[in-house]
């Protein structure tokens, strides 16, 4: 009589399905069984042969040991605030939330060994009154937030660098549909801010504002309940409060007045390398700080899109894209200080060498025995 695999843990396999973007169906057909065998293996009613595990190890691209890995109660309690909660991208949600758990182990390894930049986050005691927040209200939480970091009202040169620095965890990671741009959350357990932005489009402007969109998520909704997300009011409204904060945190309605002589495309696209934002963005500011009214705005639309800019923008390619540093530098230090070697943290994760290195924005091959990779860094978060 076979047996199957005593000590799988079910959960852990959704967990891999998910993290590798596929439906129970095509993971049955991948490993050669039945729909209703995932289902059961999933659910903990019976667990895999060994041949059959073998499988799972190979196609789901994890080590044998993460299938026995128990779940740890309240895992994903925090509420995680995507771009968009449509069903078209519950599978690339399903897919970042659990790769954004595998980073959370990462930086939990990481802590052990290297401090990384203290959370600097100021708080602005918006709690559960954030339903009742005006444009005006977010307006000046933008301003606020740029007061305790002490910058200016000026162009922020790099805004990744600056939540780094202020403790903010970043990674970039594909997303798999172009509905999804980023997402964020507060771990609920360390209390450090995650963000996680798309890689998909490789554009510096876009990735600044998804940046800068999901800080005011932080700031704005760290005390949201996560049932809010379930409804379509309410997030429409986290959503456009993101969004205004994004544009009053980037651009301040005084400095960018000043910049603007004549609201035009031509215009905009002149101011696009100080701000480093998108000229798409400075028409969206432009109406929210009433340098256009309505008609106008229309107008410039119109021409944006008859001149081919939704899809690529002017200078969409020259614009650095700000990249995040911090984890990178803490293996590197790692590694260079001889604190731990390469096996040693190879051997630590359960899932592959490749997702270590993606989620810690490591170059591929970098944790390889042969890797030609080496850096010496002292201090992390800073240039």
């Amino acid at each position: 009589m076979k047996t199957g695999t005593p000590g799988f843990v079910g959960a852990r396999l959704r967990e891999a399905r998910e993290a590798r973007g596929l439906t129970a169906i095509s993971l049955a057909e991948l490993l050669r069984v039945t729909r209703s065998a995932v289902s059961y293996y999933e659910t903990g009613a019976t667990s895999p042969q060994p041949e059959v595990m073998e499988r799972m190890v190979s196609v789901l691209n994890v080590k044998p040991d993460f299938f026995f890995r128990p779940v740890a109660e309240g895992e994903d309690i925090e509420p995680v605030f995507y771009r968009s909660m449509a069903s078209a991208t519950k599978e690339a949600r399903l897919r970042g939330q659990r790769r954004y758990r595998w980073l959370k182990e990462i930086v939990a390894y990481l802590r052990q060994y290297v401090s990384l930049p203290r959370v600097n986050f100021p708080g602005l005691d918006v709690g559960d009154k954030w339903k009742t927040l005006s444009p005006t209200d977010i307006e000046i939480a933008a301003t606020d937030v740029r007061r305790f970091w002490r910058l200016g009202d000026g162009p922020i040169s790099d805004v990744m660098l600056l939540a780094e620095n202020n403790g903010a965890i970043a990674t970039r990671l594909e997303m798999g549909t172009a509905a999804l741009d980023a997402f964020s959350a507060w771990d609920a357990k360390d209390r450090a801010p995650y963000v996680v932005l798309g890689s998909d489009k490789n554009a510096s402007v876009r990735s600044r504002y998804d940046l800068a969109h999901e800080l005011g998520h932080l700031v704005l909704h760290n005390n949201v309940d996560r049932s809010r997300l379930s409804s379509s009011v309410d997030f429409k409204l986290i959503e456009e409060q993101a969004h205004r904060f994004a544009g009053a945190f980037l651009v301040p309605a005084e400095t960018f007045s000043a910049d603007v002589f004549v609201p035009s495309l031509d215009a905009f696209r002149a101011l696009k390398t100080k701000w480093r934002t998108s000229i798409g963005m400075m028409i969206h500011r432009a109406q929210d700080l009433g340098l256009v009214g309505g008609d106008q705005a229309q107008k410039l639309w119109i021409s944006y899109n008859r001149r081919g800019w939704r899809t690529n923008e002017p200078l969409d390619d020259k614009l650095p894209v700000e990249e995040p540093r911090v984890l990178r530098r803490a293996f590197e230090v790692l590694i260079d200080a001889g604190i731990q070697s390469r096996a040693q943290i190879t051997s630590r994760f359960p899932f592959s060498t490749n997702d270590v290195e993606e989620l810690a924005g490591l170059p591929h091959g970098f944790l390889d025995e042969d890797s030609p990779y080496v850096w010496a860094i002292t201090t992390l978060g800073k240039r």
